[in-house]
């Protein structure tokens, strides 16, 4: 009998954006539209023949049929920037491993789990199972605070060959950076791109409730590392029993090769290097002592920028004075770190981290002694490598154009809204969280969501005599949750691509974490419904 083979995620993509087409047959167009009554800003549906004049004018919402294709281009357009971004750190990435600074890093990191296994009660709790604990914190406080979400495609690389060296598959890697952050993301305390727009449109202060968010993001967290654990001590055991085996032979081609195997060296280069980085650094130092970091509606003045121009010349010196592998390992993390800072002290998003990771690549290049033509080659290579990862993102995206185009997004939006009538306190707030659950499926962008869902949701909440902020809860659990598995998130799809993770089978992986996260959610909101909480 003939093996049925699951179809490429390729086509698994094109025939939702089919289903959607079919879809915008089926259901009326419509469009929110806010009003000004009085002293106060609502939202107001209308279908598409019901508009007003000034807004029919200006809405074309059609069924879809070949527009099936121009969907493609469009989402290629309107995910340009993650596919630019996917591409460069490929590239980059591709030029900084044929270094094998990674490798040589992942050995020094083997030897001192060796040494911390003598501890007795390290190797009791497993310096592995340590490691990815404090990993898996590391990343979900970063989804909590600043809203991680894009950055997490380059943590990925960094950190799959390391879960690979460690005897586990390129999921566990995935979890340790994307699964954290975005657990972290759905118990955000922090997070200005949800919490913070949500709360502004809902009309409550900024960042309150914060207390039993944060009991909300330690039970997430600490559900998330156990599944996590289990199942990687699980591939630990048998290697086999990993639906990715055989494709994480990609990862594992190196394994094997001795640490000796590899020829420590500096290059008169690489000094070259590591005198310009430091004059730029002191430059911008001098320029910037000082960078406020905002987290949430906090801040702190710190000298950021000359801290970090002192410690990267002094661990870049003795680094080369070692080998110009470590020297590369210092310059990551040093982007690590002004990655951070530049996040949060001075805004940079997808453009200023895409070129950051860009000036890695070329530095480790020149470090190695390579030429720029030589360069150039491996970044094409590089680009080559995770170009089919870019290519999911642009047909992902068709599928909300989709959508859009149909005019049908609002009207599904609509048609949930007025399930809540008539429904108490709790199955209201349980019916909110899964419009919103629902609705992420569409429009997997945070910000977005709570633009078009708070205006409805908030008002309503007071009629039926739920707090604000459980309704801001209800949409943050709704907001992160789905993200870990709808094929509309530019972020996953990005993720899975760099990792070599088929769409289907991260589905079989993760669905069933996604419902115990789901049903922890619903139960984590019946307090804001039925108590008297700090800020709710």
């Amino acid at each position: 009998m003939k093996k049925r083979k699951v179809p490429h995620t390729f086509v698994i993509v094109f025939f939702i954006i089919v289903i959607a087409a079919a879809m915008t047959w089926f259901i009326r167009p419509g469009k929110y539209i806010s009003e000004q009554v009085g002293s106060e800003t609502v939202m107001r549906f209308y279908y598409q023949d019901q508009l007003p004049a000034e807004q029919a004018a200006d809405y074309h919402a059609e069924p879809q049929t070949w527009q099936v294709f121009s969907a493609l281009f469009k989402g290629f357009v309107k995910q340009s920037n993650i596919i630019i971004f996917i591409l460069i750190i490929g590239g980059a990435f591709w030029i900084m491993n044929k270094s094998r600074a990674i490798d040589t890093g992942i050995y020094a990191f083997l030897r001192l789990t060796r040494r911390l296994e003598h501890n007795r009660l390290i190797r009791k709790i497993g310096v592995n199972n340590m490691m990815i604990t404090l990993i898996m914190v590391l990343f979900s406080l970063f989804g909590s605070v600043f809203g991680m979400s894009e950055e997490t495609i380059a943590f990925t690389l960094i950190i799959i060959p390391l879960a690979i060296s460690m005897g586990y598959d390129s999921i566990v890697g995935v979890c340790m950076v994307y699964v954290a952050a975005h657990i972290g993301f759905s118990g955000a305390m922090l997070n200005p791109f949800t919490i913070g727009i949500a709360q502004g449109i809902a009309g409550i202060p900024l960042f309150t409730g914060i207390g039993y968010r944060a009991v909300c993001w330690v039970v997430l967290t600490i559900v998330g590392i156990i599944f996590v654990l289990i199942y990687a001590n699980r591939v630990k055991r048998n290697p086999k029993s990993s639906i990715m085996y055989e494709a994480d032979s990609y990862w594992r081609k190196s394994e094997g090769a001795e640490a000796e195997q590899i020829a420590y060296y500096t290059p008169a280069k690489a000094w070259w290097v590591y005198a310009f980085i430091t004059l730029i650094l002191v430059v911008f130092a001098v320029l910037y002592p000082m960078t406020t970091m905002k987290i949430g509606n906090r801040s702190a003045t710190l000298l950021l920028l000359p801290v970090g121009a002192v410690v990267f010349a002094v661990l870049g010196f003795f680094a080369l004075c070692k080998s110009v592998h470590y020297f590369i390992l210092t310059m990551l993390l040093g982007t690590v770190y002004f990655l951070i800072a530049g996040a949060l002290g001075y805004g940079w998003y997808i453009m200023e981290i895409a070129s950051l990771f860009l000036f890695l690549g070329i530095a480790s290049g020149l470090s190695i002694d390579r030429s720029a033509s030589d360069i150039a080659k491996l970044f094409i290579e590089g680009m080559g490598e995770i170009l089919s990862a870019a290519v999911i993102v642009g047909l992902a995206g068709g599928i909300v154009i989709i959508l859009q185009d149909g005019g049908i997004i609002d009207t599904m939006l609509y048609g949930m809204s007025k399930s809540m009538h008539n429904a108490g306190r709790i199955l209201s707030v349980e019916i909110m969280y899964c419009i919103q659950t629902l609705i992420n499926i569409v429009i997997p962008s945070g910000s977005a969501k709570a633009a078009i869902t708070m205006p409805i949701m908030a008002p309503f909440s007071d009629l039926i005599h739920v707090s604000r902020q459980a309704t801001v809860m209800a949409f943050q659990f709704g907001d992160g949750f789905t993200n870990m598995i709808t094929p509309t998130s530019g972020v996953l799809i990005a993720t899975l691509g760099v990792a070599r993770i088929p769409w289907e089978k991260w589905v079989r992986f993760i669905w069933k974490f996604i419902v115990l996260l789901a049903v922890i959610g619903a139960l984590l909101l019946i307090p804001t419904a039925v108590m008297a909480l700090d800020g709710f």
